[in-house]
């Protein structure tokens, strides 16, 4: 189903492998490309469009604020910067919003204000627990949080200042950090998104909050790819009945509109003083139009139970069809954030599944990730697992030969 001619680009850098298909519109979960040819879309945009594309009502919303003011300084106000802050805080139980304008940015200022924090206890040097097959980002510090050696390579010498533990052992962070005090913050994916659809179990998340709480640690809990609705809850974290004392978010808080935003509970809210951190385009109207409008959409439409009801179909049917297949080790995730991990590399499976006019990604080398727009519906699931599981088998029988 691809373009006849791949598209090409001579002038812009050579930092992504892109499947051979110039997009130009979307419309719900679907997309087409410049010949016409229709893709179901379970990418989303490595779970950005949450309302799917354009959403007439998010598009009234983005037109009406782009006949206004697209953007301002940060040194004036404007109406819609404390509405969206507002929203954020009412949904998570925490206080302060800071808005930036991506997930990178948004676990830049955590780790900032983490040490901050440390400092501000006399810590000259602070410490933050980190995740094995953790991805925060690609700036020298989140990357240097980032559990991935593959993405580290060639950026070398990482920022100082991280302790690395497993996901779901209790006992290895304890051991990673018992007499050391200059730890001053755990931070982890509530589901590890790049590592490959990793969650973190309710209980282990409890237990994390409780070891914060008795050492004064921060519990920072990065919500960028699995929050906002995603998992079938505001934060996917509040499965497991806990707040975070710092929460970033990105990706589908604007469903396509970049913003990104650290929010922040008592512990956190006022670390950061005037002249402490900035960012030029964060909390610029555009940006927070977005983001107030694809809430209200979520709430009116009844997007949260949609993704845990429809998300819980999707990941039975996959299982039904999947399950004893030889080369197929899980189906996990939570709501619409499901990882299908197979026992060997298939990233040949993101063209071959796009001929077959279904978008998605493999991460972690061995897992198909399927990150949908919070709007589809059984149909479409069921669309998603007719077009994905002929093509998993076809590659299993292939790769086994």
């Amino acid at each position: 189903m691809h373009a006849a001619t791949p598209p090409t680009e001579p002038h812009v850098m050579t930092t992504y492998g892109r499947v051979p298909i110039m997009l130009t519109h979307g419309r719900g979960c679907r997309v087409w490309d410049a010949d016409g040819r229709e893709y179901l879309d379970a990418l989303a945009g490595i779970a950005v469009n949450t309302l799917g594309h354009a959403h007439p009502r998010l598009v009234k919303a983005l037109q009406e604020q782009v006949a206004q003011l697209i953007h301002v300084s940060n040194y004036y106000h404007h109406p819609w910067t404390e509405p969206l802050a507002a929203a954020l805080c009412e949904r998570s139980g925490l206080e302060k919003v800071f808005f930036c304008s991506s997930g990178l940015e948004a676990n830049e200022a955590a780790i900032k204000l983490a040490r901050k924090f440390g400092h501000d206890k006399g810590i000259a040097r602070p410490q933050i627990v980190v995740y094995e097959k953790a991805f925060h980002g690609r700036s020298l510090a989140t990357l240097s949080a980032t559990g991935n050696p593959k993405v580290q390579a060639g950026f070398e010498p990482l920022v100082e200042g991280f302790i690395r533990v497993p996901i779901n052992d209790l006992d290895a962070l304890r051991a990673a950090t018992v007499g050391n005090p200059d730890v001053v913050a755990v931070f982890f994916e509530a589901i590890q998104g790049e590592g490959g659809v990793n969650p973190l179990s309710p209980e282990y998340i409890a237990g994390v909050r409780a070891l914060c709480d008795e050492h004064d640690w921060l519990l920072m809990i990065d919500e960028v790819q699995c929050g906002m609705g995603r998992t079938g809850k505001w934060f996917a974290h509040q499965w497991a009945g806990v707040k975070p004392d710092v929460m970033p978010l990105a990706k589908g808080l604007g469903s396509g509109v970049p913003v990104g935003a650290v929010v922040a509970g008592p512990r956190a809210a006022s670390i950061f003083q005037p002249g402490n951190h900035g960012t030029t385009f964060g909390g610029n109207p555009l940006a927070m139009r977005a983001g107030l409008e694809t809430i209200r959409i979520m709430e009116d439409e009844g997007l949260l139970d949609n993704a845990a009801t429809v998300g819980t179909y999707l990941h039975t049917q996959l299982w039904a069809e999947l399950h004893g297949l030889p080369g197929v080790r899980e189906v996990r995730g939570k709501g619409l954030m499901i990882g299908i991990e197979l026992d060997r590399p298939c990233g040949v499976l993101v063209n071959r599944c796009a001929q077959a006019g279904l978008l998605l990604s493999v991460t972690a080398e061995r897992v198909i990730r399927l990150v949908p727009p919070l709007i589809l519906t059984r149909a479409e699931a069921d669309e998603i697992v007719a077009k994905l599981v002929p093509q998993v088998r076809a590659f299993l029988n292939e790769t086994d030969a």
